[in-house]
């Protein structure tokens, strides 16, 4: 490659990679950008010059050198550079690319070896390397406390939990059983605690009361009174073929490695869908909190039925069971604070759930609150584990977007705790084998009439902070609930259900405190604050299926409105610095002379490229399209000129030749040959070559200065290219237009 560089007025030249340049054409080769925290060198530059200069790239062989050469130069003169330019076949061949490795077949056999059987085995059942070596002097004793305390607070987590789903409290019990055995046998977290969730059961009551509403097992002859066994039965179906699905769709995505899926999800998508389940967990809630009768609602604008019907019926709310709501949340945040100002002191938090539960179930047995304040109680819960039962597959058809938004949102909350609990601790919790593992406890759990589960933020805590080092921890805790369902469930008959839903609510606060994320966001980025509010919105109004399927769409459309428009800016170098910046944001920076320099802070690609190509219109001042066109029309001019001056031509050669004597010798003919050659090399389509046209290797190219055109206010054109990631087609096509 030849590049030729000439300067009017220079005192100085600079020195790069041994060769000289002029001070005035290099001062912006290597230029510093900053985009999203990253500062680096920017190494694509597009270089626009001036008539007689031929387009170059610029580019310094040493692009990490710190500061230029500079040294006293000559007078102003031309420099000369030749360069080699390679083909990509020639690139190859001089960098000695490595070969592509040829792609496998879809399917390969696996090797028949033990090792191979072994790995295998071992990937997919992670108990089997960890259990063997498993140190029992230095983490029992810590795993069997934390074990002991994670089961005292599922216990009431559970039974409560129960209620937002729509179930009786003892398949809460279930579901904190099953699916934490299967998962300490397959999981790769160490300190994440599964089981009952309460945005997951709150999705499933959302199911569940839409297929199976009160309205539908209305005892004959009663338009009020509910044939609450056929309900409940036909509710814990849907729930059993809910967790079914569930389980194939975490199953599924982890045997295919969709583990990733996740990443799809931010982190403002999340704390704004969780807040607005947490909103709808309050709302389902307070007909337990009032004693009242609610009709149940599904779909859209549900939440806004249940509070409006609520309100309405007010004045009919049970006074013992608003008391008993009010006391038991009072009391439950007095011994929340305590545990929090005392966490450290304690051996092991104090279990005010668990206090709570005997307690209300002591005090309403003693003082008859059903039968004397008519407080609903949680009733008769069955001793003993059910035999295996098999769902209902009638509500596949119905309930297949609820699974499998509940088997995203379930994932998502899992890995995101076990990545940070991962981190804190130095282990590797892999995204995949996480989903085989939550897939298996929702499908096993399934046959045992459990309803979905994920992993619990409170719970999880308390495993980490009470000394627990691995999941032996979970099945110390399945065990204890194993206890309670055998013997001990049927003592919480007087239970009453205000305290359940005092539990939830206060357990709830976490979640509400997620709403100061409106104020961080605001400041940090107005584009995040935009997708938790609408996720949050979108998730009450719509309801939590509907509303995660917006949520994604509009945060991933988000991200297309980011880079399809981006600011544009033109730099300015910062007085006695190196550093390049927006000139309408510092006041300070200066334009170099003659030189543009146009950043653009996203990648160049299809969407973005008519808005890059417009912003650099209006950056640079110049129309490039207008020149472009008025270029074409004058040579078109010019063509037309030429033809003409053409066909006179030939009509005097030929009047010429007649008047040559047949008789003429061979050299006066040649004579004629080269003077037509010269003719013809002295014209070029019949216009005489101008003397500002730029010589390359066709002949010679019209500058705008030999078309009469305007001339830019610059000399160089500088695409700051820092930010491009990847190139298509049509980033090709645009860079070569504005070239």
């Amino acid at each position: 490659m030849t590049v030729w560089t000439r300067t009017q007025s220079s005192t100085q030249s600079v020195s790069i990679g041994g060769f000289s340049f002029p001070s005035s054409s290099v001062i912006c080769s290597v230029l510093d950008s900053q985009r999203d925290g990253f500062l680096g060198k920017t190494y694509i530059f597009l270089i626009i010059g001036r008539p007689r200069d031929t387009q170059a790239l610029l580019a310094s062989q040493d692009l990490s050198m710190e500061k230029l050469e500079v040294e006293p130069g000559p007078l102003p003169c031309d420099y000369r550079v030749d360069r080699r330019v390679l083909n990509e076949q020639e690139l190859e061949e001089t960098g000695q690319r490595s070969q592509s490795p040829k792609p496998s077949r879809w399917f390969t056999l696996p090797r028949c070896s033990t090792a191979v059987a072994w790995a295998t085995l071992c990937r997919f059942l992670p108990i089997l390397s960890w259990l063997p070596k498993y140190p029992a002097r230095e983490f029992l004793l810590g795993d069997l406390l934390s074990g002991l305390s994670v089961g005292i607070v599922q216990l009431p987590q559970g039974l409560a939990y129960a209620l937002l789903a729509g179930l009786p409290p003892v398949f809460g019990l279930y579901s904190s059983f099953y699916p934490v055995f299967v998962y300490f046998l397959f999981g790769t977290s160490r300190h994440i605690s599964v089981g009952t969730f309460a945005v997951i059961s709150v999705m499933v009551g959302s199911v569940s009361e839409a297929l199976a509403p009160n309205d539908a097992f209305l005892v004959p002859g009663n338009d009020t009174e509910v044939n609450e066994i056929a309900r409940d039965a036909t509710r814990v179906k849907v729930a059993s073929a809910l967790s079914f699905l569930v389980g194939v769709f975490q199953v599924g995505m982890g045997l295919l490695q969709f583990g990733f899926v996740v990443t799809y999800l931010s982190e403002p998508l999340v704390r704004g869908y969780t807040t607005a389940a947490s909103v709808q967990v309050l709302v389902s809630q307070l007909k337990h909190v009032f004693g009242l009768s609610v009709k149940d609602y599904s779909g859209p604008l549900s939440q806004i039925y249940i509070v409006l019907e609520i309100i309405w019926k007010l004045p009919e709310s049970n006074v013992g069971t608003v008391v008993t709501a009010l006391i038991a949340s009072t009391l439950l945040l007095a011994m929340k604070i305590i545990n929090q100002k005392l966490g450290r002191k304690l051996p092991v938090p104090m279990p005010s759930e668990l206090i709570m539960l005997i307690g209300a179930t002591a005090i309403s047995y003693g003082v008859g609150l059903k039968e004397k304040f008519k407080v609903d109680i949680v009733g008769n819960i069955p001793a003993g584990l059910e035999p295996p039962q098999l769902f209902d597959y009638h509500f596949f058809g119905k309930i297949v977007g609820n699974a499998f938004a509940i088997s995203v949102v379930g994932f998502a909350i899992a890995i995101s705790l076990g990545k940070i609990f991962g981190m804190k601790h130095g282990y590797e919790v892999d995204n995949n084998q996480e989903l085989i593992a939550l897939g298996l406890s929702n499908f096993f759990g399934s046959f045992f009439q459990c309803f979905p589960i994920s992993c619990s933020m409170s719970r999880s805590l308390v495993q980490e902070g009470s000394g627990g080092n691995t999941q032996i921890a979970g099945a110390i805790s399945s065990l204890l609930i194993l206890i309670v369902i055998i013997k001990l469930g049927e003592l919480f008959y007087h239970l009453p259900k205000a305290i359940l839903a005092s539990i939830i609510i206060v357990n709830l606060k976490g979640m509400f405190v997620q709403f100061s994320d409106i104020c961080y966001l605001w400041k940090a980025n107005r584009v995040d604050l935009l997708i938790w509010l609408v996720t949050f919105v979108a998730t009450v109004l719509l309801n939590l299926d509907i509303g995660l399927a917006v949520a994604i769409v509009f945060s991933l459309l988000s991200v297309v409105f980011r880079t399809q428009l981006p600011h544009y800016s033109i730099l300015g170098q910062v007085p006695d610095t190196d550093i390049y910046r927006d000139v309408t944001q510092y006041k300070e920076a200066r334009e170099v002379p003659g030189v543009k320099i146009f950043s653009s802070s996203a990648t160049l690609y299809f969407a973005n490229a008519e808005f890059y190509r417009q912003a650099l219109k209006e950056k640079i001042g110049l129309d490039v399209d207008h020149l472009i066109a008025k270029k074409k029309k004058l040579i078109k001019k010019q063509r037309l000129k030429t033809k003409k001056l053409q066909k006179k031509e030939n009509r005097q050669k030929k009047a010429a030749a007649r008047k040559v004597p047949l008789d003429s010798s061979e050299p006066n003919s040649m004579n004629v040959k080269i003077e037509e050659m010269d003719i013809e090399n002295a014209q070029v389509g019949g216009v005489d070559r101008p003397d500002n046209a730029v010589v390359n290797d066709k002949g010679f190219t019209l500058t705008l200065e030999a078309l009469g055109l305007p001339q830019p206010h610059f000399h160089n054109l500088i695409l700051d290219l820092g930010t491009l990631n990847f190139v298509d087609t049509v980033c090709i096509k645009t860079l070569k237009n504005a070239i």
